[in-house]
């Protein structure tokens, strides 16, 4: 009886272990902490926040696109967080030389950005994903059906019906998107009302184009960040695992 105890007792034991050394080997028990890199682009160096998982081995890369309120601090731990998940993230300040720089100057940075992840060892180039936030949603809606290096995107209350500068609108580029999009919203946002959102999907389900689209009841614009820091909200902690497990599926 005492050996059947033994037994049992060392397996469990050993079944412990497993699970533990298990726990610990995934992406989300990394960390990570940014630093500002500068990135070349038209001629003109920009200044971006970077930061990448702390283990070795190559990982997905993101372009982080920040909203007309600029590179907040709220973002920069955004990042940090999302890069202790796994992947190498590069946020370039693209209002360094204009607060509303024209479209195809935001297209060459982000372009720019782009080719200068891939040059890293540590990224993946066959795994690359955008995202943004406000105008940057806007940006993700405009450039991700432009840019076909990146494989999915994540457009945060964006504005898809908006002509900026280059007199395009996201929504009449529609037809030429092929990487799959997640697109997070909340019922009030005013500045990009929700039934503009409803009207993006039902144009791009129309064409066949394949999207998530997850809305937060009664959620404002820009509820990621508040005052410059990140939402420690239950819907701001869901809507960041949304992106998150949605780059996980998608960038495989």
């Amino acid at each position: 009886m005492k050996q059947v105890l033994i037994i049992l007792l060392v397996v469990s034991l050993l079944l412990l272990s497993a699970c533990v050394a298990q726990d610990n080997t995934g992406a989300g028990n990394m960390t990570a902490k940014g630093s500002t890199v500068q990135i070349t682009s038209g001629g003109q160096q920009y200044p971006a926040y970077v930061a990448a998982p702390s283990g070795s081995g190559t990982y997905p890369g993101i372009v982080l696109i920040h909203s007309f309120n600029g590179l907040e601090q709220g973002y920069k731990d955004m990042i940090d967080q999302f890069a202790a998940e796994g992947y190498v993230v590069v946020a370039p300040e693209w209002q360094t030389y204009n607060r509303s720089p024209g479209d195809a100057v935001v297209e060459a940075l982000v372009r720019d950005t782009n080719s200068y992840l891939v040059t890293r060892p540590d990224v993946d180039r066959n795994r690359l994903g955008l995202t943004g936030f406000c105008a940057g949603g806007r940006y993700t809606m405009l450039l991700l059906p432009k840019i076909q290096e990146f494989q999915s995107g994540v457009a945060w209350y964006g504005f898809p019906y908006n002509a900026g500068s280059g007199n395009t609108t996201p929504a009449s580029l529609v037809g030429d998107l092929t990487a799959p999009m997640l697109i997070i919203h909340g019922t009030a946002d005013k500045p990009s009302p929700v039934a503009d959102i409803y009207r993006y999907a039902t144009e791009l389900d129309g064409a066949g184009k394949y999207f998530e689209l997850k809305v937060y009841q009664g959620e404002p614009h820009g509820f990621m960040i508040q005052n410059g820091t990140l939402s420690k909200s239950f819907v701001a902690k869901d809507a960041y695992t949304e992106m998150v497990r949605f780059f996980d599926r998608t960038l495989t």
